[in-house]
């Protein structure tokens, strides 16, 4: 791959459905933003765009679903209105598809935002927050319209998959000036359980998981600071906070699916700021710092087989993809006990070190 300088600007979010197969993104600039697939799953990938007669708003957003279609979130007058769009051949040539899907009332001082792509692909969940408290919408995949799915007393933000079939979703949940990480039961009325007990008075986020393995990405003041750490779901050890983590703004936004009973293998990229990738691993002592593509969109997606891959767009290429390996000879592993099978409801992991 060609090393070049990195030259990233601020864009709207590009989500990736969760076989990989598809992606969307709200394209465009200022009053001319349409939304935009991507077919990721073939040889070379290419962009379909999905205009309507109006043009969207820039607060719009896209999720992409494994049956190629396109969710969309815009807020119309006085609610949110949810819709699928798909392309539609006609007579005059390619048209976009619109399925309506309901909507929810929008409410003074309450925000409405799409929760990461389900890992079933089909179904799609929205959280609105309000002042006092927080609910989970199945947005798409169920009948009769948005169908509400959990409510918790308070504030929550983040939202990660902790499963492979949309079941188990967590939460950063903020009650009495602490936020803690909870495990929300979709199927059991939202029945919710502690997932993040690193010390009583700390701020325990949830970043990343990959049900696979079992490996989480933590961001925690236990140590003092804020902090990057990773643990395990379901094991007795603590979490832990490599000193090689320790790396202003970092963020991770992908990491490596497949590796069952080897968290300490999965690849992790983490985005720093706008201008930097860094690639980790559990057992690894430090981090690899990679140069970006020109125009990349922030995230990516990682193969099982230890591949990363980067979508790009500029306008010579409007449609690209990177792919960057792991980098070779790496530190001999530290193998780890195999964490248990997930359990149907996580346990809150051990109290972590604060070394």
């Amino acid at each position: 791959m060609t090393v070049c300088a990195i030259e990233i600007t601020t864009t709207a979010p590009f989500t990736i459905a969760a076989d990989g197969a598809y992606a969307a993104r709200l394209a465009g600039e200022g009053q001319a933003r349409y939304p935009e697939r991507w077919t990721l799953g073939g040889p070379e990938p290419y962009a379909v765009p999905l205009p309507l007669a109006q043009p969207e708003e820039a607060d719009s957003e896209v999720l992409a679903l494994t049956d190629g279609r396109v969710l969309i979130h815009r807020r119309v007058a006085d609610r949110h209105a949810f819709a699928l769009l798909y392309p539609s051949g006609a007579a005059t040539g390619p048209r976009t598809g619109e399925l309506q899907l309901g909507a929810l009332p929008a409410e003074e001082g309450v925000r409405v935002r799409l929760l990461p792509p389900s890992p079933d692909g089909h179904g799609a969940y929205a959280l609105a927050v309000g002042p006092t408290e927080s609910t989970v919408w199945q947005v798409a995949g169920a009948p009769g319209g948005p169908r509400r799915v959990a409510v918790l007393p308070g504030r929550c933000s983040g939202g990660v998959w902790l499963d492979r079939v949309g079941r188990l979703l967590s939460l950063d949940h903020e009650l009495d000036g602490r936020t803690k990480a909870v495990a929300v039961d979709l199927e059991r009325s939202g029945e919710v359980s502690p997932l993040l007990q690193i010390a009583e008075d700390s701020d325990d986020r949830l970043l990343l998981a990959a049900p696979d393995s079992g490996l989480l990405l933590i961001r925690s003041d236990a140590p003092g600071e804020p902090r990057l750490g990773w643990g395990v779901l379901g094991s007795a050890r603590p979490v832990r906070f490599p000193e090689c983590l320790r790396i202003a703004g970092a963020h991770p936004f992908a990491v490596q699916p497949g590796q069952a009973l080897m968290p300490e293998t999965c690849g992790v990229a983490l985005r720093v700021g706008e201008a930097e990738l860094v690639l980790w691993r559990p057992a690894d002592r430090g981090v690899f710092r990679c140069a970006a593509p020109v125009g990349w969109l922030g995230t990516g997606l990682w193969t099982p087989q230890g591949r990363l891959h980067l979508p790009y767009a500029t306008p010579e290429v409007p449609c690209g993809i990177v792919g960057i390996g792991q980098p070779a000879a790496p530190p001999p592993p530290v193998r780890l006990d195999p964490p248990p099978a997930p359990p149907l409801r996580p346990v809150p992991l051990q109290q972590a070190p604060l070394g």
